[in-house]
């Protein structure tokens, strides 16, 4: 009897156990804003490219449609080959499902950021969902942009050696006025990278985790595979997609200069940090030109090649990236 009057006793004198808080409703505002925000991109993007929006269309209407239909089938094979160089580009298992969801998705994030930088952000995210530290999901983008970088070059070089076009870039290429700006911009960003101390410990820890997953990843032959095979098919499948739209309005080209085309422009133009590869367009337009196709012809099809792969996936691809953030899977 003493013992339950002492244990009355001290829950008594024990201070009071404070009440759980309320499930804050404070987030709910900015997830809403971050779901419904792709949408209200895409619906912006296309009001103020309604003017190039309806020309390709018009154009495209009066296109050979099978060729639209295997420009269409080799749009959707990029995002299993961007799929397959991320996976590469990590040692984890990523589920397949949810990374050519996540590759889908970042189409739609490319149009508000440059050179990439959107996709880039959705993988990060994705890759964070899925457990991956930051150093490492940020080394994971390095070693897809070196791998991407590397293999179009390798790319570049052999169709530049196996087509007898590559004489006409010299056409494009600009005099040494308009390089000296270039040139002095790259020194300077070289010059305030070496000043500023403060980034060299996070730069160093980066590259020693990049090296250190790179190492990881070209011990396993699949992730070999995955990357440095999925490196190379992208841009000749990108180049791909250009050619049949090119077939269907009438190009003239062969599909060879087309993928030296593809891949020079995207050389030249990808350097320009533009949103919605609006230089990347412009090049690749003066490219085909130089060719020997015409004008009008070339801008129709530079305009049919994004709308296969952009102005049709971005509605789809907003709404599957609004999907995604709801289900908190980014």
């Amino acid at each position: 009897m003493s013992s339950l009057s002492s244990l009355s006793s001290a829950r008594r004198d024990a201070p009071p156990v404070p009440a759980l808080p309320a499930p804050s409703t404070a987030g709910r505002p900015l997830r809403l804003a971050l779901c419904l925000s792709p949408l209200l991109i895409a619906a912006v993007w296309g009001l103020t490219n309604r003017s190039l929006l309806y020309e390709g269309v018009t154009r495209l209407a009066h296109a050979e449609p099978a060729w639209l239909l295997a420009g269409g089938g080799l749009t959707c094979l990029t995002w299993v080959v961007a799929a397959c160089v991320r996976q590469g580009a990590v040692p984890d298992r990523l589920p397949p499902g949810l990374l050519l969801a996540s590759q889908f998705a970042a189409g739609a994030a490319n149009h508000v950021l440059p050179a990439g930088l959107g996709a880039h952000a959705v993988t990060v995210r994705f890759l964070r969902t899925r457990g991956v530290p930051l150093d490492r999901a940020t080394a994971s983008i390095a070693l897809y942009s070196v791998a991407k970088s590397g293999a179009k070059t390798v790319v570049l070089v052999v169709s530049l050696l196996s087509s007898s076009a590559w004489r006409r870039l010299a056409e494009l290429v600009p005099d040494g006025t308009v390089l000296i700006p270039v040139a002095a911009v790259v020194t300077l960003a070289g010059v305030a990278m070496a000043v500023l101390r403060p980034l060299r410990r996070p730069l160093t820890g980066l590259v020693r985790c990049a090296l250190t997953d790179a190492r990881a990843v070209h011990a396993r032959p699949s992730r070999v595979l995955a990357l440095w095979g999925g490196a190379t098919a992208m841009p000749l499948v990108q180049a791909s997609v250009l050619a049949c739209t090119g077939e269907a309005l009438g190009l003239g080209l062969s599909w060879a200069d087309v993928i030296l085309a593809y891949l020079a422009a995207g050389t030249a133009g990808g350097a320009v940090p533009v949103p919605g590869s609006v230089a990347v367009d412009a090049a690749l337009v003066f490219t085909l030109a130089a060719f020997g196709s015409p004008v009008a012809v070339a801008t129709a099809t530079v305009i049919g090649y994004r709308v296969l792969t952009d102005w049709v996936p971005l509605l789809p691809g907003a709404l599957v990236l609004s999907a995604m953030i709801r289900a908190k899977a980014l």
